[in-house]
């Protein structure tokens, strides 16, 4: 089931940001218009604007601005995704090509920009200066999440503590500003709002922990991209860095060898160490951990079917193969 279809009150909603998304891709370069389409239909959840709308609708709003803020969400996060790919020199994602390994990395990186700059023509109709402070602080957030990864790059004395920086940054900074904006168009009380924005945090990340584990557990069949590609870039996500904190000092050597070099000419054997040494389990917890925190941040949120469906978001997040 997609996350779209756990409340039937939504999916007319959530196709309405979907058309919407659709209709505000136009421009008058084709090849803007050509990648853009390219990359925001290729098949992703959608899981913050789905954010949006669940918030907004638990926040008790009425109106119809969650649809095209929903919509300003997505086109940031793909925003992310096609710089995110050229900075990772990445080839396959949502099983397909990239934009950059079909276009190249100008047109992928300027064709970003454009999504960005047309989200804040979105954000400028909605009209709420409360809601441009969220998003212009968290898309600035972001963009330090992503250096501060570029950083961590090949560092295999990169610490969880860095680690968490980096995820909180580049992932979760996003559910945390979908969730605290459908609350804002609601104008709901500031406890919903600090109740919303906490819950969107912790799912943002549950999702990244997740995502990080299923990168040495999953197929690139089900995850949409090269298994291996975090350790072939020198990335240092939680499983390595947990697999490092207990193996023994020859496995170390080879760990951290594989994080300075990069690549994937070690991949099997890095992976057993990671399997053999309960790094998998212990990256699971911590998801398993910040998905109850989320589920109990949202404690304020009268009870309905939508606090309901973000519960099961929650769970969701860390129960998840793809």
């Amino acid at each position: 089931m997609q996350p779209s279809e756990l409340n039937p009150h939504i999916a007319p909603q959530f196709e309405a940001v979907n058309d919407y998304i659709i209709n505000h891709l136009g421009s008058n370069v084709p090849l803007v218009e050509k990648i853009g389409h390219y990359i925001v239909e290729s098949g992703g959840k959608r899981l913050r604007p789905l954010l949006v709308l669940l918030a907004a609708n638990a926040s008790g709003y009425q109106g119809e601005k969650h649809i095209p803020m929903a919509a300003v969400i997505e086109f940031i996060h793909t925003a992310t995704l096609l710089h995110d790919d050229v900075v990772d020199n990445s080839e396959l994602r949502r099983g397909k090509d990239t934009a950059n390994a079909r276009w190249g990395n100008a047109p992928s990186v300027l064709v970003g920009d454009f999504l960005y700059s047309r989200a804040f023509q979105i954000m400028v109709e909605i009209g709420s200066m409360e809601i441009m402070e969220v998003i212009s602080n968290a898309t600035n957030v972001i963009a330090e999440g992503e250096v501060l990864q570029l950083l961590n790059c090949r560092n295999p004395d990169t610490t969880e503590d860095a680690y968490m920086q980096v995820i909180l940054g580049k992932t979760a900074m996003l559910f945390e500003a979908a969730a605290e904006a459908g609350a804002l168009l609601a104008d709901c009380s500031t406890t919903e709002r600090q109740a919303l924005k906490e819950y969107g945090l912790q799912l943002g990340i549950a999702f990244q922990l997740i995502d990080d584990v299923m990168d040495y557990l999953s197929d690139s069949d089900a995850m949409g991209k090269n298994v291996g590609d975090d350790l072939a870039e020198g990335k240092a996500t939680l499983p390595l860095i947990q697999a490092m904190r207990v193996c023994n000092d020859e496995q170390r050597i080879l760990l951290r060898q594989a994080i300075r070099e990069g690549g994937l000419e070690n991949l099997q054997p890095i992976m057993d160490i990671i399997l053999s040494s309960g790094a998998i389990e212990y990256t699971q917890s911590k998801a398993q951990q910040a998905a109850d925190q989320a589920i109990s941040a949202l404690a304020p949120l009268p009870d309905s079917s939508f606090k309901t469906t973000l519960e099961q978001l929650a769970s969701l997040a860390v129960n998840r193969n793809t």
